[in-house]
């Protein structure tokens, strides 16, 4: 009966048709069609779409199959040719978001769960031991002392309130452990923030920057499409992100303390501040040790609180000298040999 199935790569972007014919199939399952993604493996019947997979880099999403065709070959042969395409674009380790009941079937595909938050989402890699190779890597950075302290940064780009929060962290900690978040959805590279980070904190002894990995979660690769209600987005986003965190990276490094800056503007990323005593702190949600969240109050310059969207806002409109009060000179003699680049 499926002698006839044909499975092709398209281009949403370029194809209205099959566009609105997937966003038909995906209804079926109550999914939105994932902004993120324009690239999908579709299974054609008769020139009709019967199934689709996205796929946004190393992140497979969006996985439907039409009702009347469920229940037989056509789903695993599906994601046979999902995962041979992504690996034939270099993407060999790869991770896939879903409701955590269909967690079976996608450890049919070679699937195996990392971290679920009950009745919203799972996530999962391609790779059994994935995750442990990472914190086999990891431990090799491990340190002695009893209180270890780690810190999560973007530093889009790095300014002298992140290496305040770094300098401060260090003098409460033995040793602190820096994660430069590895994603290139920002104005700066993933290559030139962690250059900047490991040149505004190389005076500081008792640190170690991070290139982080996809085990720390971009909220920018986060998918959305089959959770309707923000504030449930919001729960399962912080709740992978923080949970990852606590369950494999910090024991692994024996990470005891978490510090953070308040946040007096941008109310995503005060509420994932908040977000974290819950994931990190309460015994209810993880059987590993929890994590202090430790919460640093920003650091001025005059009456102005520093922040990297500032810097960026200031580069806009060629404001140097402001830039300059704001970052260290380490970050500055990069953005002054590379002005044209970085203008917005």
């Amino acid at each position: 009966m499926y002698d006839s199935v044909d499975y092709t790569v398209v281009d949403i972007s370029k194809s209205d048709q099959n566009c609105q014919e997937i966003k038909q199939l995906l209804s079926q399952y109550d999914l939105d069609l994932d902004s993120q993604v324009t690239i999908f493996m579709v299974a054609k019947m008769s020139n009709k779409i019967i199934a689709c997979a996205g796929i946004d880099r190393n992140i497979i999403k969006c996985v439907a199959v039409d009702s009347e065709y469920r229940g037989n070959q056509l789903n695993l042969t599906l994601m046979d040719h999902t995962i041979k395409y992504a690996n034939e674009n270099g993407y060999f380790h790869l991770f896939l978001y879903t409701k955590p009941e269909n967690i079976d079937f996608f450890k049919g595909c070679g699937f195996y769960p990392l971290v679920e938050i009950t009745d919203l989402v799972v996530l999962m890699e391609n790779n059994p031991v994935g995750i442990k190779h990472y914190c086999k890597q990891l431990h090799t950075q491990q340190k002695d002392g009893k209180k270890i302290g780690s810190i999560v940064m973007n530093a889009n780009p790095f300014t002298k309130g992140h290496q305040y929060l770094v300098q401060y962290a260090a003098s409460q900690c033995d040793w602190l452990h820096v994660f430069v978040v590895n994603e290139n959805a920002s104005l700066f590279s993933f290559d030139t923030r962690l250059k900047l980070v490991k040149d505004g904190t190389k005076q500081i002894n008792n640190v170690t920057v991070h290139a982080s990995s996809p085990y720390i979660i971009s909220r920018a690769t986060f998918p959305t499409y089959f959770l309707k209600d923000k504030a449930k987005i919001d729960r399962a986003y912080m709740g992978i992100d923080l949970l990852i965190f606590r369950n494999y990276i910090a024991p692994t490094l024996n990470i005891t303390h978490r510090f953070v800056g308040t946040e007096p503007y941008d109310e995503v990323t005060k509420a994932y501040n908040e977000a974290m005593r819950y994931w990190l702190e309460d015994n209810t949600v993880s059987h590993y040790s929890p994590i202090t969240v430790v919460e640093v109050e920003r650091k001025t310059e005059g009456d102005t609180i520093i922040s990297a969207s500032l810097v960026r806002k200031l580069l806009a409109y060629n404001q140097y000298e402001e830039i300059k009060k704001l970052v260290p000179s380490t970050t500055w003699d990069y953005l002054s040999a590379n002005l044209d680049k970085f203008k917005i």
